[in-house]
């Protein structure tokens, strides 16, 4: 017989205090989000101020017996030295691009991104599992903006050196999120994904995706008739089922985003040395107000508005340290970026090489997950255009001559002798792999099916053209 009362255990629980997420959200968040961040901050936190375009005249603040005084000096000092340092670097804008800025900024609406709808999912889970939470926010940070995983588990687990089992138990919880077919690897995933969470996995809908996917992507309704010994009607009902689904389920998210960006860095050359110079025109110059450090000073300040004065003040100071930190974790991995990616900056996109967060991880010093939040909505301005810096980061081969290439050069390949086949005999996937050969590029026949299917590409019966 069971017995009822109060009962004490206790069990390690992680739990993230709001400093930490106020600073992971400003590392995460893109230059026009933290511009935000800090408007709010600013509205509901009275000590921090906005510095003025004067940043020499200021005298620091007498010495003060209160603790808080010499550190608050010294953290203003480094922010001061390192946001000047920074603007030094920047081009002065002109009177019209002040005007265009303003106007940009007058119409930007504030939307939550995909990443950051996923993470918040994510923290209402009690996973107590330290890596295991970690592994599930590199599942997040590798999902693309219409919701998928185009990486396989294997594929991610050898790029990474990370253990195929913890991939595939935080794949499975993310896919648990919402929009339902999340997280998912293909389009025959995501359809079945969502079946299964409305309660139609013994649907015939699930039994021709399942198996049948071809013959429905090809409306070969009547050989599915014959292959499920089925009733055309019912077919055609299932067709209807498939059709209400989504194969891109964070398309909201897409649509939703303003189709402004704002660069993070911009790579500009000085005496023939790539230098990434980050992009600060926009980031106000916080400080801590004078007016409240002279009130701790005082002896007359009460002790209530004391306490209140250093709860103000901690907060604001750990907001600065916060937006510096981005910032230099931002530009340091910029700088790995150019390191590694040379070629691309010398010579263009077909020259991108393969490049993993790890090992920018390793040479930063700083853990793979920050490295993806770090990255995640950030731009870089080069000479061949604006991209986003998780273009920078992608698997590749090997070429006969034993350099690596990346995935996004092999698609450019694809995408050149595609443009090129002949129309009335498009090229196979077998075809295509030994043009490739010809050009040293040593891929499977499935890779290259798999690399065409992701850049929408037609196999060759409907490429062919009459």
């Amino acid at each position: 017989m069971s017995s009822q009362g109060l009962f004490q255990h206790q069990a390690l629980k992680q739990v993230i205090g709001p400093q930490m997420q106020q600073s992971l959200q400003i590392l995460q968040a893109p230059a026009l989000e933290l511009q935000q961040i800090i408007q709010q901050e600013i509205a509901i936190n009275p000590v921090i101020e906005v510095e003025t375009n004067d940043t020499s005249l200021e005298q620091v603040a007498p010495e003060d017996p209160d603790a808080d005084i010499s550190e608050l000096s010294r953290l203003d000092e480094e922010w001061r030295e390192y946001y000047v340092q920074s603007r030094a670097q920047s081009t002065p804008r002109t009177s019209d691009d002040e005007d265009r800025h303003q106007f940009m900024m007058d119409s930007i609406v504030a939307q939550t991104t995909l990443q950051e709808h996923l993470l918040s999912q994510l923290n209402l889970l009690d996973i107590r599992d330290k890596n295991l939470r970690e592994m599930c926010e590199f599942i997040i940070g590798n999902i693309d903006d219409d919701g998928l995983l185009h990486a396989s588990i294997e594929e991610l687990s050898l790029r990474h050196s990370l253990p195929v089992d913890a991939i595939e138990q935080a794949k499975v919880i993310v896919q648990g999120f919402e929009p339902v077919g999340v997280g998912a690897q293909n389009l025959r995933e995501c359809l079945l994904l969502q079946l299964d969470r409305s309660g139609r996995k013994a649907s015939l809908a699930y039994r021709i995706i399942d198996h049948y996917l071809d013959d429905l992507a090809h409306k070969r309704y009547t050989a599915l008739s014959k292959k499920l010994a089925t009733p055309q009607e019912q077919i055609s009902r299932a067709v209807e089922v498939i059709a209400s689904l989504d194969p891109r389920p964070a398309q909201g998210f897409t649509q939703m985003r303003n189709h402004y960006v704002t660069p993070d860095i911009h790579v500009e050359r000085n005496n023939g040395e790539l230098v990434p110079v980050m992009n600060n025109n926009d980031l106000p110059h916080l400080r801590i107000s004078n007016a409240y450090k002279d009130l701790l000073s005082q002896p007359d300040t009460g002790s209530d508005a004391r306490s209140y004065i250093r709860e103000k003040i901690r907060g604001a100071k750990f907001l600065i340290r916060s937006i510096a930190q981005r910032q230099q974790t931002i530009q340091r991995i910029a700088v790995e970026i150019i390191n590694h990616q040379r070629d691309f900056f010398d010579h263009g996109p077909s020259h991108l090489k393969p490049l993993n967060m790890a090992k920018v991880a390793d040479v930063v010093g700083v853990h793979e997950t920050t490295v993806s939040r770090a990255i995640a909505g950030k731009y870089m301005s080069t000479q061949y255009g604006v991209f986003e810096l998780k273009y920078f980061f992608t698997s590749g081969v090997r070429t006969e001559s034993g350099d690596n290439l990346s995935n996004t050069a092999v698609k450019n390949a694809i995408s050149e002798i595609v443009k090129m086949e002949p129309t009335l005999k498009p090229y196979s996937d077998e075809e295509l792999v030994k043009q490739l050969n010809s050009r040293g590029i040593k891929v499977a026949r499935r890779t290259v099916a798999k690399y065409r299917e992701a850049m929408g590409v037609l196999p060759s019966h409907l490429r062919k053209t009459a």
